[in-house]
């Protein structure tokens, strides 16, 4: 599956600034499972922040908190969410502090890890549990490489050195590539069958791989699709993304993207609009 047919995004897509910024893996291969490396882009004295909105974009996420002050690292594993929340940074006002985070497509985490990615959805635990040799490894470097570029180029290569130990399982594999191909317009059934098993059987697979059910990625799935076209287009005819996402009617679509994003339509794209670090980029989509 090549992430040229899918590339799930924040609320803030736009944003970039000394606190975050994404970073996108150079090699091909390897952006199969990555979206991408993230963070903060150098240490920087924490103040009082607003809350950010997250919103489910079918991702899986390992977060460093990096403080310079108290010289202690916190890792942490973020299953897949399918609700959209507010989330306030914690991290202690006055130190010197740094994050760095690596942000999987959730069907493709289970390869680098080392355990089962079941009752992982909406749940942070620490990385060492599923990552232990990742954390092992990555830890230490994070104090002596304290810039985003430095530590995605790090990451990478141990990505790369890493790759012909990882799991491997051709259905959970084949299945989020037909999601992906049919932008989440497709029902279990029809996933399961072009598996060529059973229903019951990709719900266990989706449940150890992923740790989410088949019906919850397929309704993410499309609701990221659909936010990409929100995003892309200035006026959405709804009607016609009804048709193509395979939603109800109008009321279903307007009343499912408000579950997962927190928010109407509208509002989202204002929040999209006021939180821009690339103010061209966004204006070139719209």
């Amino acid at each position: 599956m090549d992430k040229l047919f899918y590339f799930p995004v924040t609320a803030a897509p736009f944003r970039q600034d000394e606190k975050y910024k994404e970073v996108l893996p150079q090699n091909l291969g390897l952006s199969k499972y990555i979206r991408c490396f993230w963070g903060s882009i150098k240490p920087y004295f924490k103040k009082d922040t607003p809350e950010n909105i997250v919103i489910p974009d079918t991702c899986a996420d390992i977060i460093y908190y990096i403080d310079y002050t108290e010289n202690k690292i916190d890792g942490i594993f973020c299953g897949i969410n399918d609700t959209g929340f507010y989330e306030k940074d914690n991290t202690k006002n006055g130190h010197l502090v740094s994050v760095f985070a690596i942000r999987f497509y959730a069907w493709a985490a289970y390869k680098f890890s080392e355990d089962s990615m079941k009752e992982t959805i909406n749940r942070f635990r620490d990385v060492q549990f599923l990552f232990g040799w990742l954390d092992r490894i990555i830890r230490q470097q994070l104090f002596h490489k304290p810039f985003l570029e430095e530590r995605a180029v790090m990451a990478e290569e141990i990505f790369l050195k890493y790759m012909p130990n990882a799991r491997q399982n051709n259905i959970i594999d084949n299945a989020a590539g037909n999601l992906i191909l049919g932008k989440g317009a497709i029902n279990v059934a029809g996933l399961a069958d072009s598996c060529f098993i059973s229903s019951r059987q990709l719900e266990r697979v989706f449940n150890e791989y992923a740790g989410i059910t088949p019906k919850k990625l397929i309704n993410l799935v499309r609701y990221q699709f659909l936010w990409n076209e929100i995003l892309s287009n200035k006026e959405l005819d709804i009607l016609d993304a009804v048709y193509r996402y395979g939603y109800t009617d109008q009321s279903h679509l307007i009343r499912e993207f408000k579950r997962f994003h927190t928010m109407g339509i509208q509002k989202a794209k204002e929040y999209a609009r006021n939180n821009v670090g690339n103010i061209q980029y966004f204006h070139n989509r719209n």
